[in-house]
């Protein structure tokens, strides 16, 4: 490690924040701990984590801030990285592209409006919603109960110069606060109309219908049937107006409902927002894993990270797994809504389901994040680009082929090759391959036998006059073999002994690091660069490849009976056999005479099938 390691009894056995700083004073890395004495013991502890031991490798220095309480560890940690931005400290993206339903509450004459990103100051945001449409038909629908503005200030001063309100003063979706001494309209009066549209929208729609159907009732024992129209008109509206918030919960209760989906370098949260029973709005978040850390301290990451930024916390918070350090959580997220909160994951029920469906959203939203980053043609041209530059190549390569093995034990040892042209699977390039030599379980000497057959039927094909089906004939750019030093050597040995020159490199399980058949150390790809999601989505490509061929390998041998051996027995006698002894077993038991009567089979198949069932297991051959 680069920082010297301080004095045990130099550090306080305290809660707080601790920071490790590089050579020019940068802080590379922001941390927090019930005791810091013991917490930071841990990074002169061996082995770490290789995301770890590369943050410790760039400290020269480390420093603490002692806290009175866990708590404001938690909280003198958020904004040191808030201040500093580390850059070993994961980091959250948030979907900005997601819409609210603003109401401008600062302003004289609040408008309601469609606003996206960062929040301001003096307006007070519903949702987000998953589209803007669903804003817009809300709007709709509440301006008729609630009418509230929703011009522009361009607009709005237009109309006050003319001294004239708009079509929609005329037909009742707006009190006209253009012209208040035309409309009648009071700041009073309008403002008792924006908070009730804000407390409709945040959940409160029980006492605006009771009182419609109040007024409704009313105005109809009095004979005023126009006026009792209206009412019905706004009632309906209002009704309309909660049809686009989804119910959820047979009860109204109030929750923020969180789910995950992950893999080694990102994570994706999604986030429901339940608010008396109903779905009010939703939001996504990405988050780049430049730490080494497990789902519980990701889930509690991301609580911090969640509600320092949003004033509401609801009393209870349903997540996908236990957060680390509970109460820790807990008594903060309490304090910070002034009555208790209660962190779950749920069980069964109602809320499970919810759970799912929020998953599912999850799931969905970071298989998009990802797909997003592949499809678009010209983040693959940098993202080939940036690979040349790291792996030192003379330009890009447009066609690689990585290969990966999968076995289980001794037996169905199979391997994968899969093929990215510009960036992208070519998945009709894909091959699989039944490894036939290689006797026990040996990934070098599959790897071997894989990368042999594949480049002789390149050479084969190559050199074949104008032959037709040339499936292996396009060499690839590069070659990427799923494993270090010893994967690479094998296929550095075959490219050698076929007299092919093809840039090759080894993926190591740490998604990081990179070898070269010429350079002792591997290289790290840097965290976030476009190359490191190309060989990410390279291996996990051939690692669903393989696995998939696995499988399907494996089950087949499982399915399979000594009788498909037998010359003579198809399917429908197989069939026969098997329906009229029930099993295997029986059958194997059974005389020569009882096989013959079975339908289709004859004394000279018989007495076949009776000596293939009892022939004695020779070495190196399976039994059934």
């Amino acid at each position: 490690m680069s920082a010297p390691r301080p004095p045990a009894a130099s550090i306080p056995d305290l809660p707080g924040a601790y920071l490790f700083r590089d050579i020019d004073g940068r802080v590379v890395y922001v941390g927090k701990a019930r005791s810091l004495r013991k917490r930071l013991a841990s990074y002169w502890s061996k082995p770490l984590h290789p995301r770890t031991e590369a943050m410790t490798q760039a400290a020269t220095t480390v420093e603490w801030i002692t806290a009175s309480t866990e708590v404001d560890a938690l909280m003198l940690e958020f904004n040191l990285i808030q201040q500093h931005r580390p850059r070993f400290n994961i980091r959250y993206r948030d979907d900005k592209s997601y819409p609210y339903l603003a109401l401008t509450v600062g302003e004289r004459w609040p408008r309601a409006q469609v606003l996206r990103g960062a929040k301001r100051k003096q307006v007070r945001y519903f949702g987000p919603y998953g589209h803007a449409w669903a804003i817009r038909d809300t709007l709709y629908a509440l301006t008729r109960v609630f009418p509230v503005r929703t011009c522009s200030d361009a607009f709005f001063d237009q109309r006050a110069r003319a001294k004239r309100p708009c079509l929609y003063f005329d037909i009742g979706r707006c009190s006209g606060p253009c012209v208040p001494e035309v409309s009648g309209v009071t700041e009073e009066s309008y403002r008792v109309d924006v908070d009730a549209m804000a407390g409709f929208l945040a959940g409160d729609t029980k006492p605006v219908i009771t009182r419609l159907e109040a007024q409704m009732a009313a105005a109809g024992e009095r004979q005023e049937y126009e006026q009792a129209a209206r009412y019905r008109d706004q009632l309906a509206a209002a009704r309309r107006a909660l049809e686009t918030q989804e119910m959820v919960l047979s009860q109204p209760e109030d929750l923020d409902v969180i789910a995950m989906a992950e893999d080694d370098l990102e994570a994706g949260f999604q986030v429901f927002f339940v608010r008396g029973g109903r779905v009010l709005g939703r939001k996504g978040w990405v988050v780049d894993r430049v730490e080494d850390i497990d789902p519980p301290r990701l889930v509690a990451s991301f609580l911090r990270q969640l509600y320092m930024e949003r004033e509401e916390v609801p009393p209870t918070i349903l997540v996908p797994v236990p957060p680390a350090e509970p109460s820790v959580l807990t008594e903060w997220l309490s304090a910070r809504r002034g009555s208790k909160v209660r962190i779950g994951v749920p069980e069964r029920g109602a809320k499970r389901r919810l759970m799912e469906v929020v998953s599912q959203n999850a799931r969905d939203a970071f298989h998009r994040h990802k797909l997003r980053r592949a499809s678009d043609f010209g983040a693959r041209s940098r993202a080939l680009s940036d690979l040349a530059d790291h792996l030192g190549l003379e330009q890009a390569p447009l066609r690689i082929e990585c290969y990966d093995i999968s076995n289980l034990g001794p037996t169905d040892k199979v391997g994968s090759m899969v093929v990215f042209e510009d960036g992208l699977p070519k998945r009709s390039d894909y091959r699989r391959f039944t490894i036939k030599s290689v006797a026990g379980q040996d990934d070098f000497a599959s790897m071997e036998e894989m990368l042999r057959r594949r480049f002789a039927r390149l050479l084969a094909e190559r050199d074949a006059p104008r032959a037709q089906g040339k499936r292996f004939a396009y060499p690839p750019a590069l070659v990427v073999v799923d494993g270090g030093r010893g994967q690479l050597g094998v296929a550095s040995k075959v490219l050698a002994d076929l007299g092919l020159q093809i840039p090759h490199v080894g993926l190591a399980k740490r998604l990081e690091e990179v070898y070269f058949p010429d350079r002792p150390d591997p290289m790290l790809v840097p965290r976030g660069s476009d190359s490191l999601f190309v060989l990410q989505h390279l291996r996990d490509e051939a690692h669903r490849f393989a696995i998939g061929f696995h499988r399907e390998t494996r089950g087949k041998r499982a399915l399979r009976s000594p009788l498909d051996d037998i010359p003579g027995v198809g399917p429908a006698r197989k069939k026969a056999m098997l329906k009229a002894f029930g099993s295997l077993t029986r059958l194997r038991q059974a005389p020569e005479e009882d096989l013959a009567a079975v339908p289709g089979i004859g004394t000279e198949l018989a007495r076949a099938v009776f000596d293939a069932l009892h022939a004695p297991v020779t070495a190196g051959r399976e039994s059934a």
